[in-house]
């Protein structure tokens, strides 16, 4: 249990060093919060929720991998080097889809809802 406890500690701290370091990962956060108080605005079903939560999570979850990788090439070396720079972008190329697809998923959901506020 005591292992347990330990390696929670460990991830909870890497969840504070993102909150409090990664300009990206604090907008995907703010977004997320957003998106929930709309859908709790709008009262979304289930099978919403369930889509809302899986693809925000997914933006969250590559933010805070390509953060990891960011991080990691730099330890490796500062200077520039091609092979990095690819996998770096490389990195924040799947956070783009990541957050398009929930662009897509937030329109595909809310635009009824809001359409019906102005109707």
């Amino acid at each position: 249990m005591w292992r347990f406890i330990k390696r929670l500690g460990f991830a909870l701290c890497g969840l504070r060093l993102l909150i409090k370091t990664e300009r990206h990962f604090q907008i995907h956060t703010i977004a997320f919060i957003m998106v929930i108080i709309i859908g709790c605005f709008f009262k979304i079903s289930s099978y919403e929720w369930v889509a809302i939560l899986l693809i925000s999570g997914l933006v969250i979850v590559s933010e805070a991998i390509n953060s990891s990788i960011e991080k990691l090439s730099d330890v490796i070396t500062r200077e520039h080097n091609p092979l990095i720079k690819q996998v770096k972008d490389i990195a924040a190329g799947a956070v783009l889809i990541a957050a398009i697809l929930a662009l897509i998923i937030g329109l595909v959901i809310f635009y009824p809802y809001i359409s019906k506020l102005f109707h």
